[in-house]
């Protein structure tokens, strides 16, 4: 029988919390702002498990979501079953946090993103909530939808440096590129460790091609990355492993990876995948990356059947096939096949089945040497390659491949016409200028001069 003996509170946003124990008040904000603002501490909630509260058990539930594993949703469970059952003890605001979290649990994102963006409408300081709500439809590949997510909370919590951040980061998605810019650095300006800015403003410098520039801010903040959850921090050190990469600084790429990239929490997916991704990315570069893939192969080998996200099986795929284990690789590729086949959701039948099962035949082809087959496969999927998600940094590394598949296949015309827009975009980047100055030579063309010496920063 639910008790009747609660304790009514705010959170640190001032969000009014129902709750059975008040001292878990602490772990609660914990959670609330360690997830806004990427930091460690989220995890205390779960110290707080014993506390029935509607709300800090659907907290303790979504922090088992976020791992990202076949496995979460039935290691969510428990919480989630908790907080329905006490739901009708808590306020609408608790309430609908607990159906969005249930919705997410049951694998129903339609759902899920439409409470939140219903909460940010009604309670538009439930930043958790908010944040929740963009990682979703980022899987989605909708950043419009985040951008008028965070929007919605800007006149009402216009002094968390956090809401800047996430701001900057929708922006960024949707192109606003000087916007992003603005936002991200007001996000610093209120808070120099707000990571996810940092994060923002990274993607903003490597689009515009602004690498030295790039690399000296991520170094410049680089000491305020303390006590962040894996994720911020691992992936903080990956795009400034970008920007090195862009510089041909390939012993400092590696040296990263060995020390702040790959062996953080080897088990999460979102540390494998920036492992992935950049070791292609080295190899796509002509790096020698020595054994290091048979390491992160080890831990892709336990995720065969997640299906989680497609923009993470096909890395998980890839990153099998590029350390020879083709057996898992296939596997992997079959019940991801099997996967595509059962979806209902119309989004999801989509993009796994339209997106995700010719992407996952081309990288598999390019990883055994088959052009051909990985440039047409890679090329299909390629135009609607935002469906899965990702960002388009994160993305970058699909159109890598497809290019290396194209000049392996011997297309270089249409290399050519991919290549040079890239070059013209990015002068500062020495890795596309050798890149583009193979495929003039092999066309016969005149060699382009490189600019990336000038004094223009």
């Amino acid at each position: 029988m639910p008790s009747s003996t609660h304790t009514r509170t705010t959170d640190s946003l001032g969000n009014p919390v129902t709750l059975q124990d008040p001292a878990s008040a602490a772990a609660l904000n914990d959670f609330v702002e360690g997830f806004i603002a990427c930091e460690a501490r989220a995890v205390n909630v779960l110290n707080a498990a014993a506390d029935t509260s509607p709300i800090v058990q659907a907290s303790c539930a979504a922090l088992h979501m976020f791992a990202e594993s076949a496995d979460a949703p039935r290691n969510a469970r428990p919480f989630i079953d908790q907080a329905l059952a006490r739901a009708a003890e808590a306020t609408e605001r608790e309430q609908r946090f607990v159906a969005a979290i249930a919705a997410w649990v049951d694998g129903d994102l339609p759902r899920a993103i439409a409470l939140h963006e219903e909460q940010a409408r009604l309670h538009p300081r439930d930043l958790a909530s908010l944040k929740l709500g963009q990682y979703h439809l980022f899987n989605r590949g909708d950043s419009p939808g985040m951008l008028r997510l965070a929007l919605q909370a800007l006149p009402v919590a216009a002094e968390v440096p956090y809401l800047h951040g996430m701001l900057a980061f929708g922006w960024e998605q949707c192109h606003r590129l000087p916007e992003a810019e603005s936002a991200a650095r007001h996000a610093i300006s209120l808070c120099r460790k707000e990571p996810w800015a940092h994060h923002a403003l990274a993607h903003v410098m490597l689009t515009q091609g602004r690498i030295r520039e790039g690399t000296d801010f991520m170094a410049s903040v680089s000491d305020t990355w303390t006590g962040l959850n894996s994720f911020m921090v691992t992936h903080n050190w990956w795009h400034q492993a970008l920007f090195l990469l862009e510089q041909d600084r390939d012993a400092e790429v590696l040296a990263l990876y060995d020390s702040q990239i790959w062996g953080v929490v080897k088990e999460y997916t979102q540390d494998q995948i920036n492992a992935v991704s950049l070791l292609a990315r080295l190899e796509l570069a002509g790096v020698d990356v020595g054994d290091r893939w048979a390491d992160v192969a080890n831990h892709l080998a336990q995720r065969l059947a997640d299906h989680v996200l497609p923009f993470l099986d096909l890395q998980y795929l890839y990153g099998l096939a590029r350390a020879g284990r083709m057996e898992a690789a296939r596997t992997l590729k079959r019940n991801l096949e099997a996967h595509a086949a059962t979806r209902t959701e119309a989004h999801e039948r989509t993009v796994w089945q339209q997106v995700c099962v010719p992407a996952a035949q081309g990288l598999l082809a390019h990883a055994q040497g088959d052009w051909a087959t990985a440039a047409e496969q890679l090329g299909a999927a390629l135009p609607r390659l935002v469906e899965i998600g990702g960002s388009h940094a994160q993305r970058d590394l699909f159109h890598q491949i497809w290019l290396d598949a194209l000049q392996r296949n011997g297309q270089w015309a249409a290399v050519q016409n991919l290549l040079q827009p890239l070059v013209n975009g990015q002068p500062e980047s020495v890795r596309l200028a050798r890149q583009v100055g193979v495929v003039s030579e092999a066309l016969g063309l005149p060699v382009q001069a490189q600019s990336s010496d000038c004094s223009c920063t």
